[in-house]
């Protein structure tokens, strides 16, 4: 909205409003005085409506150690939601095709996580009522969007490619379908190596890429202030990416795949970085609210879509290292109890292994978040490693 204001006031003189990475700053600061400023009053409403947290896990011991956390309001990803949406409202170019989907995304993931959440902390457990979604059926929406944004990321570059062959003057992408793969030279396709991908791989790669990674923030938030500490990381880090990837001089310079667009979608991440920094505030130890699937599931989608379209797949999994190694622990834990009856990890995922190993709270969000930074600054080095 202001962008299009400045751009229609200055008649499209090159001003600082031009940059995706000025806007994307200010949608950083804009999305953290948003939630900071509006977070007690949330808070409040969702202390009065009973929208509370009730942590049961599968081990005593845990149990007991976070009884204290019962009744704190959850839900608080609505904060964060609300604060994306109107930082990228206002700041991206809302006519960029990347940025409409990026939305849907984020919408789609929050009402998911909502109805979740909704379900899970408003049912009479007594009454034998649903104790909110089932996995499968969560999964099911997952893969539809998953689905749904690989099909039209794919036409939107098959269109823009045809655009492009027919009037040289039109910038497009020849490498939309193409995996990157850090360190390793493969298939060269044009200045650049990589993996070209055929129609029906690039959807399978964008559902399990989507439907890991909103799992995988939603696994990591089980400790006050430990996802949104790490997601402000991961969302900073391709905030820069996205930059890069977008701007056709610093592509050809770091030797990434160029997608013309793709700026726009750092205005996104910068909104996502500041509203967790925000959301911090509130949820750092000892938390006054909880994100909940209706915070973790869009925020964990949102990157991944991002990763999608700028394709850096691959380079998402070294950004959010910490994310991996959480969801990574569940399955591994899983799959061992299920074959041998026994557990890997004294409880999954691994944030409460090393808090029944006799780390606190704090020392366990703090040392994640740290191992979290050393995540997102080699990947943001690996630029010049190319």
């Amino acid at each position: 909205m202001l962008y299009h204001l400045f751009d229609w006031l200055l008649e499209g003189r090159p001003y600082a409003y031009q940059s995706a990475l000025f806007r994307a700053t200010l949608a950083l600061l804009l999305g953290f005085a948003l939630v900071w400023m509006f977070g007690p009053m949330v808070i409040r409403t969702l202390v009065r409506m009973k929208v509370a947290d009730a942590p049961e896990f599968d081990h005593v011991r845990l149990n007991e150690i976070t009884a204290g956390k019962k009744n704190t309001p959850t839900m608080g990803g609505v904060l964060i939601v609300a604060a994306i949406i109107v930082a990228t409202l206002l700041l991206a170019d809302t006519t960029n095709f990347y940025v409409r989907m990026g939305l849907i995304c984020v919408v789609w993931l929050a009402a998911l996580g909502g109805v979740d959440d909704w379900l899970k902390l408003t049912a009479d457990r007594r009454a034998g009522t649903r104790d909110g979604l089932k996995s499968w059926e969560k999964l099911v929406f997952q893969v539809g969007l998953g689905a749904l944004l690989a099909v039209f990321i794919w036409r939107m570059g098959k269109t823009a490619a045809v655009a492009g062959q027919l009037a040289p003057d039109v910038e497009y992408s020849p490498y939309f379908n193409v995996l990157s793969i850090p360190f390793y030279k493969g298939e060269r396709i044009g200045d650049y190596y990589g993996v070209a991908l055929s129609t029906w791989v690039f959807v399978l790669i964008t559902i399990l890429v989507i439907a890991f990674t909103s799992n995988a923030v939603n696994l990591t938030d089980g400790m006050d202030g430990l996802a949104s500490g790490c997601m402000s990381l991961t969302g900073f880090a391709f905030m820069v990416l996205a930059w890069v990837v977008g701007t056709a001089a610093l592509a050809k310079q770091l030797l990434f795949f160029h997608i013309p667009g793709a700026a726009e979608l750092a205005v996104m991440c910068g909104a996502a970085t500041g509203a967790c920094l925000g959301f911090l505030w509130y949820n750092a130890y000892p938390a006054q609210v909880f994100m909940g699937d209706t915070g973790a599931l869009p925020l964990g989608g949102l990157m991944g879509y991002v990763a999608i379209v700028t394709r850096l797949e691959v380079m998402l999994f070294i950004v959010g290292g910490v994310f991996v190694i959480e969801a990574v622990s569940v399955i591994i834990q899983v799959i061992s109890y299920k074959s041998t009856r026994r557990r890997v990890f004294r409880c999954a995922p691994l944030h409460h292994h090393f808090h029944l190993g006799g780390w606190t709270e704090t020392q366990t969000v703090t040392r994640f978040w740290l191992v979290s930074a050393l995540f997102a600054v080699f990947a943001l080095a690996t630029m010049k490693l190319r």
